[in-house]
């Protein structure tokens, strides 16, 4: 093989395996990004679930109290 031919299989060579180490390196970052998106969602969900209970809470302890106590309407 002569020079150029050489250098031009190792250019190519080495311009393949850096575009393929960059794509893997991308998907990993990728990859990462949407695992924390599952996270935060995860974490949503919690906090809608425990507001949602400290509402029914609050609405089962209004409900207690309107029965125990005499509330007038001001017409």
């Amino acid at each position: 093989m002569s020079r150029p031919a050489k250098l031009t299989l190792l250019g190519t060579t080495v311009f393949s395996g850096l575009v393929i180490v960059g794509v893997h390196y991308l998907q990993r970052e990728e990859r990462a990004s949407m695992h924390a998106g599952v996270i935060r969602d995860e974490e949503r969900t919690r906090i809608k679930r425990e507001r949602q209970a400290d509402f029914d809470l609050q609405a089962a302890l209004q409900k207690e109290y309107m029965k125990e106590q005499e509330v007038k309407a001001t017409h």
